[in-house]
């Protein structure tokens, strides 16, 4: 009986993989990756690694949740390494909790392998640094993905009064609703955003405007994409019109 490593990935740039990831990467027997993972990680496998893909789109599932981790249990009775790779850190919106849950239910032995979170790495690397004095002195990270009819817990749209960054991963479906409830609590239509999608990679593309504009001007960018909303935007046109 092996174990499983529930491994982040970084937010999409290779150079952006933690070493003790890509340890993990050179050792596994078996690597079971998202969608939003670099492919050119898997280069760094060894001979007869096996990969498999169960990467997750909007509406269209490779494999249901409680497959993978049936996948992973199953893996790792037969291998020794088995890696769990996903995009950014494990536990920021990746599941990584439930499946650490349901391996140690099953008597497997887990371990987390943080990464960089695209929450935090995306913004930065765009030039947008997610704190700033004057700007804003917290900031929060929110999924953009809400399906009600599943459960899942919604966002109480009365806490964002307050002027922080607000960072929604898998928003790009939700961009309207998100400047509509922003605007209804009280944040004025001129209120910075910026759109960043596909970040750290080297198509990545950068849009900012306006809760009253970015829909209209962001809405058909290549996903993943991450939205920040905050006042911080501000200073990437400072930023790079110094470069």
């Amino acid at each position: 009986m092996g174990k499983v490593y529930l491994t982040g990935a970084g937010p999409g740039d290779v150079e952006l993989l933690t070493l003790k990831a890509l340890r993990l990467v050179q050792q596994a027997d078996v690597i079971i990756y998202d969608r939003l993972v670099n492919i050119e990680i898997l280069e760094e496998s060894k001979k007869g690694c096996e990969c498999i893909y169960v990467g997750k789109e909007n509406k269209h599932h490779i494999l249901p949740q409680d497959d993978i981790n049936a996948l992973l249990y199953e893996k790792a009775l037969t291998n020794d390494v088995v890696v769990r790779l996903k995009g950014g850190d494990a536990v920021v919106f990746g599941r990584g909790g439930e499946e650490a849950l349901y391996l140690v239910s099953r008597g497997i032995e887990f371990e987390f392998i943080p990464g960089i979170s695209a929450a935090i790495a995306v913004p930065e690397m765009a030039n947008i640094p997610i704190t700033h004095r004057g700007k804003a002195v917290s900031f929060r990270v929110v999924t953009g993905y809400e399906a009600p009819e599943k459960g899942y817990a919604q966002i109480d749209w009365e806490n964002f009064k307050q002027d922080e960054t607000i960072i929604f991963l898998m928003g790009l479906h939700q961009l309207e609703n998100i400047c509509i409830q922003l605007r209804a609590v009280g944040k004025s239509k001129e209120y910075p955003v910026a759109v960043i999608s596909r970040g750290t990679l080297t198509d990545e593309k950068v849009v900012v405007s306006t809760l009253e504009n970015i829909y209209e001007e962001a809405k058909d960018l290549p996903t993943p994409v991450l939205i920040v909303v905050g006042r911080v935007v501000e200073i990437r046109k400072i930023l790079m019109e110094g470069m």
